[in-house]
């Protein structure tokens, strides 16, 4: 049970099992999920998004997954890399939410995706060439 981003949780008798002790620890992974979606909800309210996602998939996918993913509007580059990331999407949505709900729906479900990060563009100084204003 969550209350006002605090933990609570069933004290055992002292018989604490494995199970409740994954118990506890996806309580405690929901917790955190919450409260951050909760504080980036706050920070970027209606405002446009932008992320970089990196994808780490099957090297033999590479070429065909970073095909589908420059299919979606909301991407914008798509980068083919080396080092611990095989791809690098810049994207832009309307809303956190729209962010959230791509990462779910649209990249998790392609076939040979292993991992994603997604990096939230908290300030842009120069993009493609552009110095932006502060």
């Amino acid at each position: 049970m969550q209350k006002k981003g605090t933990l609570h949780t069933k004290k055992s008798d002292g018989a604490n099992t494995d199970k409740s002790k994954k118990e506890d620890k996806k309580m405690e992974r929901e917790s955190a999920v919450l409260d951050y979606e909760k504080v980036i909800s706050n920070y970027y309210g209606d405002d446009q998004v932008s992320a970089l996602i990196m994808l780490k998939v099957d090297t033999k996918e590479a070429d065909k997954i970073a095909a589908q993913v420059a299919e979606f509007e909301c991407i914008e580059d798509v980068f083919l890399v080396t080092g611990d990331t095989d791809i690098i999407v810049k994207a832009r949505f309307d809303h956190y939410k729209d962010l959230k709900h791509f990462v779910v729906s649209s990249l998790a479900p392609l076939e040979g995706l292993k991992e994603t990060k997604t990096l939230m563009v908290v300030t842009t100084y120069k993009e493609r060439g552009t110095r932006k204003q502060s």
